[in-house]
């Protein structure tokens, strides 16, 4: 998808969806919970548009499962599912590394190969999360786009309101800490500024091998991979 530039031109306005916007929300609420059910026990989460309910043609769906799980049993668990590709990624040197499943151009399966900090797990809630239970029962969930807009959901569609200038009442709409609303108006208005300067991991792992083995081979060769895996309790 083409990269979304912040927003900060109008305070609150309300979107109000046609039935072509609904239908896309619920065929790709269905989609995902036919993997989120493949991966239940495993407490699946889907974030961003698609827990938020404002999508489009082309959103992505985006599925996490919140803890460090074994590779193996997330992959046992989606055995007989296609899979286009397999993983490994990091933002920063100094963020989570993750595993991701990329079932098709849209779905992803994102899990954790360090054990996450608080503040790691609360950037899925500033985005919108929610739980099977919720895919299933229609739940739409407030959370913050690209554009650092905060969407609320209503029956009709969603209010939308800027991020900028309210931190406080934004991090108490979605449960965060101010610290993380703070941090993430910061990076995404600089990345607005200077555009976005790449990821620092995001390599493929072969099909014979495992995330774990992946992982250890990359942090063989690279300090911050490694001195971030041995702060995490090792792989």
């Amino acid at each position: 998808m083409p990269r979304e530039k912040v927003v900060r031109v109008w305070d609150e306005r309300e979107i109000v969806y046609p039935p072509k916007r609904w239908r896309y929300l619920w065929e790709k609420r269905e989609k995902a919970l036919q993997i989120m059910e493949r991966l239940a026990q495993f407490d699946p989460h889907v974030y961003g548009s698609v827990a938020r309910g404002d999508v489009r043609k082309d959103s992505d769906i985006d599925i996490v499962i919140p803890y460090k799980v074994p590779s193996y049993l997330i992959e046992l668990a989606l055995e007989g599912i296609p899979i286009q590709a397999r993983r490994i990624v990091m933002a920063t040197p100094w963020h989570l590394i993750k595993g991701h499943i990329e079932i098709d151009e849209e779905t992803t399966v994102t899990f954790f190969l360090t054990n996450p900090t608080d503040k790691e797990l609360e950037f899925y809630k500033w985005g919108g999360m929610v739980d099977i239970w919720g895919v299933k029962t229609k739940q739409r969930v407030p959370g913050v786009n690209k554009k650092l807009i905060l969407i609320i959901p209503t029956e009709k569609g969603h209010i939308e309101r800027e991020v900028v200038g309210r931190e406080s009442e934004v991090a108490k709409i979605l449960g965060v800490s101010v610290e993380l609303v703070k941090e993430r108006v910061h990076i995404l208005t600089r990345r607005d500024a200077i555009g976005r300067t790449g990821i620092y991991l995001n390599e493929e792992v072969p099909d014979w091998m495992s995330f774990e083995e992946a992982l250890k081979m990359i942090a063989d060769r690279d300090p911050n991979i490694r001195r971030k895996v041995r702060e995490s309790g090792g792989i």
